[in-house]
């Protein structure tokens, strides 16, 4: 062969030639046969000089005219390797001694081995330097695969390259891809690209560090808006500190937060539970905005040497009262909205008072007792007695109940029956009833209910209660064991009369006749009070047999012998004109 490549019988040059522009074709006819291929126009390198090309007998490789390719570094950044000074200042000297080592060609004109020194590296001004290395910027086998590297194509053929995008700048900004959220970076899009062309959206070429979406403003933007947001957040601890320091200070030296005036005139009501006190109680009032704080009410109630008399129940209040005022009110009989049960009270009269508190048809909570009495909670010894009208008498206890419209009939019988129970225990009626002689504390309420019954004033009830231990002894021939009170019989003809004849009296058998009946009534008359328990455990020993309301209405003497007793008849009848 007298030339590389080009034997006799050999095809013509094509574009698509991988070994178009090496330099074993020899310089002068691989330009003439691009000049050719090219349509006769010579091939155009932009800003590229004419040069020579090396010569292969040399030993030289230089590339196309001296020049040689970028070098690539494993992310694509193309850089410049240190290149030592040669007697030529535009051709590059490679320092490998392995570059001058005889190239070997085959039969057809190939070249055969390999090369250390890649043979297409161009010089810094070639076009084509900036496309980026195959395969990540790694040297491939160039001979081996020389499909890999088509030669450059025509310049009516050459597709536009890529726009090289600005290098990182100084002022590094996160971005919105760094960790930096699309709002502190003024951005309006979903996805914090907002300015950025759509054709460079997603196509995974790698993004350098630089402000790629607003240039100076966009900084400035950002940089303001993360500031407001740093003078926002530090004054807002500021002031969280501020609130807070004040707080303490008015909880450790301060005084208690409190209004002023007796209310603003608006009423509310007021529940206090059983067992509140002053917390509890400030806790309540402040919730319904009857006091500015607990302290306040607290600090009023221990002030006011009354204020421990507060007792639970329901109250009619105005809202934003000063504390002081608050005790004060509730301390007066005017703002208690409780139900009263008055001591002495029949369970008929009560279940009045409880429809008409919780605002229920008439007859409501007297069914209810009828009908559910053993849900009530009544103790064992108070059910299964013969003969008993109501078994809830003496079981519904004199006291002050919160009891308001919206509550339900047997909730409120099951507080007062609990009330009532808790009373029984806290004294110890089973054990003290067989001391008194009776059968068990179902009698002893009893007891208590006769002596409130008919004790006129606190001061009878004692002498009371012996008149009833004493005719019931089986000893008293007096009266032979009955009772002979007018108080049962009412209580039998739901009634309170006192001039009742004795052929009325007489003619009725009903076991609760304690004139016809020895002994004790079936069951309590009525829900007797403290005063009327207390005398039923501690009776006077005085002997006393015989009582008469010598007024006919408050005023109840006693007498020890039958003589005594038709003075005191005679007395009575005087009184009434008899």
């Amino acid at each position: 062969m007298t030339e590389y490549g080009r034997g006799p019988g050999s095809e013509p040059w094509h574009p698509d030639d991988p070994l178009y522009g090496d330099g074993g074709w020899g310089g002068q006819q691989a330009a003439q046969q691009a000049q050719q291929s090219y349509g006769g126009q010579p091939q155009y390198h932009p800003q590229q000089p004419q040069q020579q090309y090396g010569d292969w007998g040399t030993g030289e490789q230089h590339g196309y005219g001296d020049q040689s390719y970028p070098q690539y570094d494993e992310y694509g950044q193309q850089y410049a390797p240190q290149q030592p000074q040669h007697q030529q200042p535009q051709h590059q000297q490679h320092q490998a001694p392995q570059q001058h080592q005889q190239p070997q060609y085959d039969q057809n004109g190939w070249p055969t081995g390999s090369y250390p020194q890649d043979p297409y590296a161009g010089g810094p001004q070639d076009p084509y330097a900036q496309q980026p290395a195959p395969y990540g910027g790694e040297q491939s086998d160039y001979y081996g695969a020389p499909e890999a590297y088509p030669p450059p194509e025509p310049p009516g053929r050459r597709r536009p390259e890529p726009e090289r995008e600005p290098e990182p700048g100084t002022d590094w900004d996160p971005g919105p891809d760094q960790g930096e959220h699309a709002f502190f970076a003024g951005g309006d899009d979903e996805d914090g690209r907002d300015g950025e062309p759509d054709d460079r959206r997603g196509r995974g070429e790698r993004r350098g560090g630089g402000d790629r979406r607003g240039g100076g403003k966009e900084k400035k933007r950002r940089s303001g808006l993360a500031c407001l947001v740093v003078v926002a957040v530090f004054g807002g601890g500021l002031a969280g500190v501020s609130y807070f320091g004040y707080q303490f200070y008015q909880d450790r030296f301060g005084s208690a937060p409190d209004f002023a005036g007796s209310g603003n005139g608006e009423q509310v009501t007021v529940t206090i539970p059983k067992g509140s006190g002053g917390y509890a109680i400030g806790q309540v009032l402040k919730k319904m905005g009857v006091v500015k704080s607990v302290d306040a009410f607290v600090a009023a109630q221990a002030a006011n040497p009354d204020g421990k008399n507060i007792q639970d129940g329901v109250y009619t209040l105005q809202k934003e009262m000063s504390a002081a005022s608050a005790v004060e009110l509730m301390l007066s009989p005017k703002s208690r909205d409780n139900l009263i049960i008055a001591e002495g009270k029949r369970n008929a009269a009560v279940y009045e008072l409880i429809d008409a508190r919780l605002e229920v048809e008439k007859g409501t909570t007297a069914k209810v007792a009828e009908t559910r009495w053993k849900t009530l909670g009544l103790p064992d010894w108070a059910v299964n007695h013969p003969n008993v009208k109501d078994p809830l008498e003496g079981f519904l206890f004199p006291s002050s109940y919160a009891v308001a419209k919206g509550q339900k009939p047997e909730d409120v019988l099951r507080q007062m029956v609990a009330r009532a129970t808790e009373k029984y225990e806290s004294l110890d009626f089973e054990t003290k009833a067989k001391s008194l002689g009776l059968e068990g504390p179902w009698e002893l309420v009893t007891v208590a209910s006769l002596v409130q019954a008919e004790g006129k004033t606190h001061d009878d009830f004692r002498k009371m209660s012996e008149v009833i231990y004493n005719r019931l002894k089986p000893t008293n021939t007096e009266t032979n064991q009955k009772l002979q009170f007018d108080s049962t019989f009412n209580y039998l003809l739901g009634q309170s009369e006192i001039d009742i004849s004795e052929s009325e009296i007489n003619s009725n058998p009903d076991p609760y006749n304690t004139y016809t009946n020895k002994g004790l009534p079936p069951g309590p008359i009525g829900n007797p009070g403290d005063d009327a328990l207390q005398a039923a455990l501690k009776p006077t020993r005085d002997g006393w047999m015989y009582f008469v309301a010598t007024d006919g209405m408050d005023k109840t003497e006693f007498a020890k012998t039958i003589a005594e007793h038709q003075r005191l008849v005679d007395k009575f009848n005087a009184s009434r004109g008899n």
